[in-house]
């Protein structure tokens, strides 16, 4: 117990660091040669790199320290740990590609820079999301308010926070369009961090209201192998009592599963939902 552990936690250090290191990556080679700020500490230091020439990696650090002691007192001390390291190697990652690389860019195209920019950071973010760090910055400011407001994801809380930068961006250069292009590495980048946080496992949840609830739920058990739940129910038009079939099943299923509804009871009342992640039996392990 005491050996997986310790995989674990190694496991998720070292993805950390592959997070980081991609971010980095895209901030040395696309946004900031091309002044493309997508919100966050990383946008407002490509900023402060450009009005006084103070390196992108010394700013991350300085502006972090706060945010980092607030991560401690409202997050724990474990997440306090990951963000402080996801930090600290983003910034050694920066030096280190300025070191050895020097100040390049690999397309002074912005359309080109904004997308591979938003794509390379947002699977880097993704990445050090889904192993319980940030880089601090707006992402950690992002985690801080979704402990407050969970409906709002991180990201999207990232998202409200990096859109004052997105315009800064624009002043800086005076130049509209580089607002435009920072808000489209801005969209990329967010919806690619839910997508490697989310994954590609989502689950369908179905709501089933028959006329033969037990023929229903028999049926869906022996050709699908999924169990079926029954949740009372009471119609208010009519005031009679109805059960409502609940079953989850995986993507493949989904079309199996409307037909055997439609064999059963052609009226039937359906409702489908999409849910990101489902844990036990049938689906992920609870970690």
């Amino acid at each position: 117990m005491i050996e997986n552990k310790k995989y674990r936690v190694l496991v998720e250090y070292l993805a950390i660091a592959l997070g980081s290191g991609l971010l980095a990556f895209s901030l040395v080679f696309f946004l900031e040669p091309n002044t493309i700020a997508p919100g966050g500490v990383t946008g407002f230091a490509i900023l402060i790199q450009k009005i006084f020439g103070i390196p992108i990696d010394f700013t991350n650090l300085a502006v972090n320290v706060p945010l980092f002691i607030a991560g401690i007192m409202i997050l724990g001390k474990a997440f306090g740990a990951k963000t402080a390291y996801a930090t600290i190697m983003l910034s050694v990652f920066i030096r280190f590609f300025y070191m050895f690389f020097g100040e390049i860019s690999v397309t002074d195209d912005l359309l080109l820079a904004a997308i591979y920019g938003g794509v390379i950071s947002g699977v880097g973010l993704g990445i050090v999301f889904r192993y319980g760090g940030t880089t601090g910055g707006t992402d950690l400011g992002g985690a801080i308010l979704n402990k407050f407001f969970p409906n709002l994801s991180t990201a999207k809380m990232m998202m409200l926070l990096d859109l004052i930068v997105v315009g800064a961006a624009g002043l800086v250069e005076r130049r509209i369009e580089t607002s435009l292009y920072s808000i489209i590495a801005l969209y990329i980048l967010v919806k690619l961090i839910d997508f490697i946080v989310e994954g590609l496992s989502y689950a369908k949840a179905f709501y089933i209201i028959s006329s033969d609830p037990e023929a229903m739920g028999k049926k869906i058990t022996q050709e699908m192998n999924r169990g079926v739940t029954a949740l009372s129910g009471k119609g208010v038009y009519t005031g009679s009592n109805r059960d409502v079939l609940m079953c989850v099943v995986n993507r493949a299923q989904v079309a199996k599963l409307k037909r055997i509804v439609h064999e059963v009871d052609p009226k039937a009342f359906m409702m489908v939902s999409t849910i990101h992640e489902v844990l036990g039996e049938g689906f992920k392990e609870a970690k």
